[in-house]
């Protein structure tokens, strides 16, 4: 399955869709718990999607555990060690011919931030 988070396209199989944790305290979590871990690894470090893959890899599963629906993910951190509170999260579901265009372009080493973007974030679009 394919995950964007920010600019990077996931590659997660089955294996990693299964949360580290027992099923029963997994349950207890919500989304919004989720998304405050997030928050939380993004204020300690911005590019976590780039610099720590494993740890986006296993909140990227968090999120599909909770919302199977959801298959990207935004989290915009303004500095490294800034308050959680700053740190903005965004969900979208994306198509899957998107989605692979955006993976063949990341493997050919041509998906940027801006190009995220602009087909799917659309911060910078006025």
């Amino acid at each position: 399955m394919l995950f964007l988070m920010n600019d990077v396209v996931l590659s997660l199989d089955a294996a990693e869709l299964s949360p580290p944790m027992t099923r029963d305290r997994f349950a207890a979590l919500s989304l919004n718990f989720v998304a405050e871990l997030g928050k939380e690894l993004f204020a300690e470090e911005p590019l976590l999607h780039h610099k720590q893959l494993e740890k986006a890899k296993r909140l990227a599963a968090l999120i599909i555990a909770k919302a199977p629906e959801i298959n990207a993910v935004l989290f915009v951190a303004p500095a490294r060690g800034c308050l959680i509170e700053q740190v903005q999260v965004r969900y979208a579901q994306i198509g899957l011919e998107v989605m692979g265009a955006l993976h063949q372009r990341q493997k050919a080493g041509q998906l940027t931030n801006l190009e995220a973007d602009r087909q799917v974030w659309r911060r910078l679009a006025a």
